[in-house]
């Protein structure tokens, strides 16, 4: 039996800015990644998010990201490793309260976008994300990408690490994600987005976008909640996973397994 979590970044709105449709993916997903108010979203957006996902028994993440509302996390920042480790703590503090509030446990901690990709290569920055981690609760899981340098950091400061593929994001021959501001970045075919995913799963192989095959592991597939097809996307996966015989569970559940 196959068993992988089906993770999407959530709670992304800010202000009268609404972004992405949690209320119709946090019910078929198994955990979210919820924004924590520097790249995206604010006090009752963290609120309301945390609600939704407790009412829908899903796993809750805290998704930290750069102090960067204007892009979103998206634009790349040079930070010093004290610099970094603070806001993690400070940001993994108040989305715990939130979930405390609602009797719940954080279960686990993924970078937000121009962090999480600059981590993933960066030794020196996955490490300072990971004992900022460390010092919130060392139980908490670090969501990243298999074979990063997330993964080997995670590691080496005995953290419980879960390898997160893409369903639709395309992959370099390193085992990167291509660059958004390249061409075929993100996988539009709703078909080819599930095929992948399956593959990944089973086979442990992906398809680079140069057409060579590169090993994967998958323990979580993140969906993103902001695209035109998110909707379609999830519902998609998540029927073809329990076709195939892929049981879908929270990370903390799936470590318990």
């Amino acid at each position: 039996m196959y068993q992988v979590d089906l993770n999407c970044d959530l709670g992304e709105s800010f202000g009268a800015y609404k972004i992405g449709m949690d209320e119709k993916i946090i019910p078929l997903i198994s955990s979210a990644n919820i924004a924590c108010g520097f790249h995206a979203s604010d006090p009752l957006v963290m609120e309301k998010t945390t609600a939704l996902a407790t009412a829908n028994g899903i796993g809750m993440g805290a998704h930290p990201g750069f102090p960067d509302l204007q892009g979103f996390g998206r634009r790349e920042m040079k930070l010093s490793s004290a610099e970094v480790k603070a806001l993690i703590i400070y940001q993994i503090g108040a989305l715990s309260a939130f979930v405390k509030a609602k009797g719940k446990t954080l279960q686990h901690v993924k970078p937000h976008g121009a962090l999480y990709n600059m981590a993933g290569k960066d030794e020196k920055l996955a490490m300072a994300i990971c004992e900022g981690i460390r010092a919130v609760d060392e139980k908490l899981i670090v969501l990243g990408q298999s074979g990063s340098r997330m993964e080997e950091a995670a590691n080496s400061l005995g953290l419980p690490f879960a390898r997160e593929v893409f369903a639709d994001r395309a992959y370099e021959e390193d085992g990167s994600l291509v660059a958004r501001s390249k061409e075929g970045a993100m996988i539009e075919d709703e078909e080819e987005a599930v095929s992948r995913v399956i593959r990944m799963i089973k086979e442990g192989k992906v398809k680079a976008v140069t057409g060579k095959d590169i090993p994967i592991k998958a323990d979580s597939v993140c969906v993103h909640g902001d695209g035109e097809k998110a909707l379609k996307f999830v519902e998609k996966i998540r029927e073809a996973m329990i076709k195939e015989g892929i049981e879908i569970k929270p990370l903390s559940e799936m470590r318990k397994a």
